[in-house]
């Protein structure tokens, strides 16, 4: 039963979010943003900067860590 439950939780959250790691790190660069712009009173330009870096280094990893996976297979 546990295993079904396991399986059916995997492919539920596979649904809406196929990469984990990626979702996650895109959770933390906004808590990380936001915590900057509420207290410590980053400029709204600097946040947007940090934002738009972070997140092309995000996806830039999650690109590498795919193809890695992919060539690892053959």
């Amino acid at each position: 039963m546990t295993n079904i439950l396991k399986v059916a939780f995997r492919e539920f959250f596979g649904m809406f979010i196929d990469d984990g790691a990626l979702a996650l790190a895109a959770l933390l660069l906004i808590a990380v943003v936001g915590v900057l712009v509420k207290f410590a009173h980053a400029d709204a330009l600097l946040a947007a900067a940090l934002l738009l870096l972070g997140c092309l280094l995000i996806l830039a990893e999650s690109v590498a860590r795919a193809a890695r996976k992919k060539f690892q297979r053959k």
